[in-house]
């Protein structure tokens, strides 16, 4: 009888400990992992909730909402600007991504696959380029901002956003490009398609998850812009939400917290979704299986 028990026993034992190691190796982090992530939002939405006795009040529980208010979204959405700055942010991140993300294919496809002297070089270049902050550009760029007579207008960001946008998204296609087999480009131009047409037909399919890692990094870095938003921008209702939010929600030394957690968690949320329902692309390898048929 013991003899049939000890290993069922040691069965038990086993069992029970590949539980606590998987309880151990994944589950814990994985709970750590997304209360530290989403604990910002959470924060944000709790400031933006409460009423301004509780919002400044040391005696309050700051992890709960005793008195639930609306006020602070509706003083963003009646008394200042902040559906017309986010119509600013939507218009110039759009365009601006989409600007240098079509001249980020034709640069990072060139160096990819064409064969010219110098091209490690320039490709090394236009990633060094991405790395220049954006205090040493802005003031010869407002130069060039003012001699074309486009300050204050969405001109003076979109025509500035790929200045950092395209380095670093050609640098990233690049790689992506190098990655898609040369015989696949090779069939198509055996059967007759000319290098623009492989490019269009062949590469770009196989490379969505590069375009869209790409896309999604020039948008977001567009839609948090600050510094350039902030010096050729000058008028209220061509302002930015960064800038918008920063200057009419600071004011001195007064800081209306219950707006700036209000706007900054209405700001955050597009593109945290955004992330969420594109992040499987990032690891997809559309690659695998292309043959020619």
């Amino acid at each position: 009888m013991s003899a049939v028990a000890e290993p069922i026993t040691r069965s038990r034992v086993g069992v029970g400990g590949k539980r606590l190691n998987h309880l151990l190796i994944f589950w814990i982090p994985l709970v750590l992992f997304i209360v530290i992530t989403l604990f910002p939002f959470y924060w944000m939405l709790l400031a933006s909730l409460k009423a301004n006795p509780e919002l400044y009040s040391l005696r309050a529980f700051p992890f709960w909402v005793a008195n639930f208010t609306i006020d602070h979204y509706t003083y963003l959405f009646e008394r200042t600007l902040y559906l017309t700055w986010l119509k600013n942010t939507l218009i110039v991140s759009v365009t601006s991504t989409a600007i240098s993300l079509s001249l980020s294919i034709l640069a990072g496809y060139a160096l990819a696959r064409l064969r010219f002297w110098g091209a490690g070089v320039l490709g090394l270049l236009i990633f060094v380029s991405y790395l220049v902050p954006q205090t040493l550009l802005f003031i010869p760029l407002f130069d060039v901002i003012k001699t074309l007579g486009i300050s204050d207008t969405y001109w003076s960001l979109i025509l500035t956003y790929p200045t950092f946008l395209i380095p670093f998204s050609s640098w990233l296609l690049m790689g992506y490009f190098k990655s898609i087999p040369k015989e696949l480009e090779e069939s198509a131009m055996i059967d007759g398609s000319s290098r623009l047409g492989t490019l269009f037909r062949i590469v770009l399919p196989l490379a969505t998850p590069g375009l869209l890692s790409a896309g999604i990094f020039a948008f977001t870095l567009s839609w948090n812009e600050f510094i350039y938003a902030l010096v050729f921008i000058t008028t209220t209702p061509m302002k930015t939400l960064p800038v918008g939010i920063t200057t009419e929600l600071i004011r001195g030394d007064v800081f209306f917290w219950g707006e700036l957690m209000a706007a900054a968690l209405l700001a955050s949320v597009p593109v945290s979704i955004a992330y969420s329902f594109l992040v499987d692309y990032y690891v997809a390898g559309l690659t695998a299986g292309a043959v020619k048929g």
